[in-house]
């Protein structure tokens, strides 16, 4: 938009908070930004203070468009907008805030494992954020692993974790050392994340540091094997940005972080993929992901977490479990042995725990009316020939996965649609065809062709609103065919 004082456009700055990482929402208030005719600057997820207000004084946007929906956006917004009106410069900066400001697993009737989430400042490192809330008062949306002494989380854990009900700790970090010590403090070996998908999507940590920080968490946590504990690493790498990334760099990122445990002395690893918006796809997709991992990883010990959607989930009931039905018979005729699932309230709030063992329990009845057929993980299908083509052309690189997977982000073999990160070339983009895949739509230096697909128009606010809602349009309709029927 011309400043009708000077002629020229406005430039507007769109941020986070330190302890936010998500992304989609900055994507979209840029696009949406731009087509009101601003310039923007998108400084991405995980913002620290000192770096907002330093790239404020040397721009001087005409605003600040501050987003957050981690559950700390009050907090952490009071104290953004503190040290903005300390600086001279900016003490009349206009800013816009907005977003999310504010044992019954274990008895559910389904085979279930518990989860530790730890809190958002832990992940990123703020340990002083969390002693200041523990000082004050001041809830954290998730379990100070760090923080609190092992016997706390020895209490914790007490007459809960077991062979019978294993506990697995998330965490979200691209410095896992810290938490991966407190773990092994208490022996406990379940964990997950990897050096790109704990990284990239979720903060500014460089890559460089998330490859070296979680070689080194890797090989902390391999030494529980000496007091009796098989570590076990979940990566994370298929389900970046938990939407519109294609199903063919998912399997392949999935695979990569795999190797790099192993690499660092992790025996017992589980590969991950996150439901996608077409159902037989999908089911290639975890067809790829089976076969790769059979051919290449160097353990017998691994197995396959699907996850349920992680983009916007239906908002009525009956379309939130008939997606969830189509995740668990992707499951099931993937020959998954775990599920990560979502719950019909996903799309409203957080969940209470009653709604999440509704969703374990709707879970569980769904997967015994599915047939078990033989897995088949030999079909050469598009997913399969591009995750190959990826994965091999990041490990022909270098013999070190971590340095191997630095290089490909370099030169652009691994790339990410609409991630932020300044790591992240940024060439790619996706789209959902006619029949519901997603697609490429530009691979930038990615080792394989496509056909491109011509535009005759900009990609705008609403065409990404439209991608990132259509499978909750999709299982909203009346009378929706999709998924498997919901149970009442």
């Amino acid at each position: 938009m011309t400043d009708a004082r000077t002629g020229t456009r406005r430039t507007v700055v769109v941020t986070s908070m330190a302890s936010d990482s998500h992304t989609w929402n900055l994507v979209f208030l840029q696009l949406l930004l731009e087509e009101l005719g601003h310039d923007v600057v998108n400084l991405g997820p995980c913002v620290p203070d000192d770096l907002l207000v330093t790239r404020c004084a040397a721009i001087r946007p005409a605003f600040v468009v501050i987003s957050s929906v981690n559950g700390h956006g009050c907090q952490d917004g009071l104290r953004v907008i503190r040290r903005l009106r300390s600086h001279p410069g900016l003490f009349a900066m206009p800013v816009v805030i907005g977003g999310k400001l504010v044992s019954a697993v274990r008895a559910a009737a389904a085979r279930t494992a518990g989860t530790i989430t730890v809190d958002a400042h832990t992940r990123v490192g703020h340990l002083a954020a969390v002693e200041s809330a523990l000082r004050d008062g001041v809830a954290l949306n998730g379990y100070l692993v760090v923080s609190h002494p092992a016997a706390t989380t020895a209490q914790v854990l007490d007459g809960i974790h077991g062979p019978e009900f294993p506990v697995q700790v998330r965490h979200g970090s691209a410095d896992p050392v810290d938490i991966f010590r407190a773990l092994c403090a208490v022996r406990l070996g379940a964990t997950e994340g990897g050096p790109v998908s704990y990284c990239l999507p979720y903060g500014r940590t460089p890559l460089s540091e998330s490859v070296h920080n979680w070689a080194v968490g890797c090989e902390l946590l391999a030494q529980l094997r000496d007091t009796g504990v098989e570590p076990h690493l979940e990566t994370f790498g298929g389900c970046m940005l938990g939407q519109l990334c294609p199903p063919s760099q998912l399997v392949a990122i999935s695979v990569l972080e795999a190797l790099f445990f192993a690499q660092h002395g992790i025996r017992s690893v589980s590969v991950s993929y996150a439901q996608q918006t077409h159902p037989v796809q999908d089911r290639e997709a975890v067809g790829a992901l089976r076969r790769l991992c059979g051919e290449l990883l160097p353990t017998a010990d691994w197995h396959v977490v699907v996850y349920a959607y992680m983009g916007l989930y239906p908002q009525t009931r009956d379309g939130a479990y008939r997606l969830l039905g189509q995740a668990v018979e992707l499951a099931v005729t993937g020959g998954a042995q775990r599920m990560i699932v979502k719950t019909a309230a996903e799309s409203r709030r957080i969940p209470s725990i009653e709604e999440n063992v509704r969703a374990l329990e709707y879970a569980a009845r769904a997967a015994r009316r599915v047939p078990r057929t033989p897995v088949d993980a030999g079909t050469d299908s598009a997913t399969y020939e591009e995750a190959a083509a990826l994965v091999d052309a990041v490990l022909n690189l270098d013999p070190d996965v971590g340095r191997a997977l630095l290089q490909a982000f370099r030169k652009g073999y691994l790339d990410i649609p609409y991630c932020l990160h300044p790591d992240n070339r940024g060439q790619t983009r996706s789209f959902i065809d006619p029949d519901g895949r997603l697609r490429w739509e530009a691979t930038g230096a990615l080792p394989f062709d496509v056909p491109q697909r011509s535009r005759s128009r900009w990609f705008t606010s609403a065409d990404l609103l439209r991608d990132l809602s259509y499978v909750r349009r999709k299982f909203d309709e009346p009378g929706s065919e999709a998924g498997v029927a919901a149970t009442r």
